[in-house]
Parts: structure tokens; C-alpha cells; sequence
């Protein structure tokens, strides 16, 4: 997880993400120490419930407005390979930090380091786990299409893991495109939450569902409503240092699921939830997008 420094409203991402909101109320230096504050209780109630958290500091400059999200940016698999994608925004692709890279050198067993980046020359993007959601047990790869997550790359990168793609289209109610499949769908150790509604083709809808249901894996459901407007959908299944599960989420997506589905959530684990309202609001994102899995082998 990265500590922010300088977060703050993202114009150049906001073409795409029309979930961040301006804050006019507050000075933006306020605005940093409340997302500080924010980000550090998130960080004490991942701790307390003995979760291994490494924090690492964002760096003042160069001016990092999305670096609390560093999901995106870099993920760390189990055979020792890191891989570093491809931003949509130039503002975004400083996020990717060497040092960050060589500090997890030092710790874990790291074979090899892939950046694909090259392909931000021709603008094409494919944002990490905010784009992708691996379902790493049967080696599925679930991606909703959109200006930051490129059908190409994306074909690419599957076959370099050896992983099969599962590609449909999600879209909001006011027909813009998902900007993310993490803010649509959350894959667990034995069930998924999904907003199937926002899958508007009923092919790629019944598609969806078959392979789920393939995979063993209960589907839970939640509605546009508790997508769009409380980020239910962004979620992230974390395991502690005693082998127990939990279902991360924000304060707002726990309060807008209903008795049924919260339930269904807890008949598989455990729910850990952190009010981060000031960086949902502003970043347009939520609990899962500030947690980069870390896989890696430690030394």
C-alpha cells in the first residue's frame, strides 16, 4: 500500500472515471492530511486483525494524485515474476517506481521483472488488477473492456501466464463504460460478487455466469445502485498470518449491502471494512484499488 503525498482531484484520469467528484469544500493540503488520516486507520485495521501491510511512502515529487491506487501499476505473482503495466494518463505512468521495486528485491524472491509499458506509445492501456480480475485457482483472467483496458494487451498478457481471458463489456446507467472490472466484480477463494446488471449483451452476461458457475464459486449479486454509488463491487479477499480469510471493503459498500447478501458474504469469511470516504470521493476509487497483492516468494 502507498502513503499518499500529494492526493488530490485527477483531471487527466476524470475523462474516464466520471466516480471521482471535486472537493470545494476543503484546501488541498486539507485534503492530503485527511486522506493521510484515512489511509493510516485503513492500515491499523489491516494490521490489527494481523494482516501483513507493507507500507511504502509516496514521494512529494513528482506530484502523484492517484498513488494511493498502486494496484494498477504493478502486481506480484507467485513464481517470482512482477509485472509493470501500461497507464492510460501520462500522470499516472510515474506511479511505476524502480525503488519500490528493488525495496521488494530485498525481501522476496523476485525471477524476473516484466514491463510492458511500451505499449503507452500507442496509447494503449491495461491497468493491473483494476483491469483485470485473476481468478488465480482456475487460472481465468476477468476483464471488462474499456479506454483503460486494451483487448490486445490484454489477449497478450494471458498468454504470457498462460492464463484464458474472460472479456465482456459493463456499463454504467448513464451508458459510460466501466472504467475498471474491479469496481464490477470481486473474486474470492469460493464466491463472486458481481454487478450483472451493468453486463447489458445477454450472451456476454450468460457467459459470465456459466463461468462462474464452473468455477465452483458462488455468485453474489449486487445492483447498479450499490455499484455506482457505494463502490460494493470493489472488494478484495485477503488472507491473515494465521491462515484466516477476510472480505475487505469500504465503510459505504458494507452500509449499502443488504441483510442477504452481507449473509451470503459471511457464510464464507469474515468482514473488515475502513472509512475512506474522502479518497472514494476524490480518487474515484475505493478499498480493493488501494491493495496491491503481494504473492511473492520471501527469501
Amino acid at each position: 500500500m502507498i502513503r499518499p503525498a500529494s492526493f488530490q482531484y485527477n483531471e487527466e484520469t476524470a475523462i474516464s472515471n466520471d466516480y471521482q467528484q471535486k472537493n470545494t469544500k476543503l484546501a488541498a493540503k486539507d485534503i492530503i492530511t485527511k486522506a493521510q488520516e484515512e489511509f493510516d486507520e485503513f492500515v491499523d485495521i489491516l494490521r490489527d486483525n494481523d494482516i501483513d501491510v507493507l507500507v511504502i511512502e509516496d514521494t512529494v515529487t513528482p506530484a502523484k494524485p492517484d498513488a494511493v491506487f498502486p494496484n494498477n501499476w504493478i502486481s506480484m505473482h507467485a513464481d517470482g515474476t512482477i509485472f509493470l503495466y501500461p497507464m492510460k494518463t501520462e500522470n499516472r505512468r510515474i506511479e511505476r517506481r524502480t525503488d519500490i521495486v528493488e525495496k521488494l528485491k530485498e525481501k522476496y524472491k523476485v525471477k524476473e521483472v516484466v514491463d510492458l509499458s511500451a505499449v503507452e506509445k500507442e496509447d494503449l492501456a491495461l491497468e493491473g488488477t483494476g483491469s483485470m480480475i485473476f481468478d488465480h485457482d482456475h487460472q481465468l483472467i476477468y476483464a471488462c473492456l474499456s479506454p483503460r483496458t486494451d483487448k490486445t494487451v490484454l489477449h497478450s498478457f494471458a498468454k504470457r501466464i498462460g492464463y484464458t481471458p474472460i472479456v465482456f463489456h459493463s456499463f454504467k446507467t448513464n451508458g459510460q463504460p466501466q472504467y475498471h472490472t474491479n469496481v464490477v466484480m470481486c473474486v474470492a477463494e469460493s464466491f463472486v460478487i458481481i454487478c450483472l446488471d451493468s453486463i447489458t449483451d445477454k450472451k456476454e452476461r450468460k457467459m459470465i455466469e456459466e463461468t462462474i458457475r464452473s468455477t465452483k464459486k458462488e455468485i453474489i449479486s449486487i445492483t447498479r445502485q450499490q455499484l455506482e454509488k457505494h463502490f460494493a463491487g470493489n472488494m478484495l479477499q485477503v488472507r491473515n498470518k494465521k491462515g484466516n480469510l477476510f472480505l475487505v471493503m469500504s465503510e459505504q459498500a458494507l452500509k449499502s449491502l443488504n441483510d442477504a447478501q452481507l449473509e451470503k458474504i459471511q457464510d464464507h469469511c469474515d468482514v473488515l471494512t475502513a472509512p475512506i470516504y474522502l479518497i472514494e470521493e476524490i480518487g474515484g476509487g475505493s478499498a480493493r484499488c488501494m491493495m496491491a497483492e503481494n504473492f511473492l516468494p520471501k527469501k
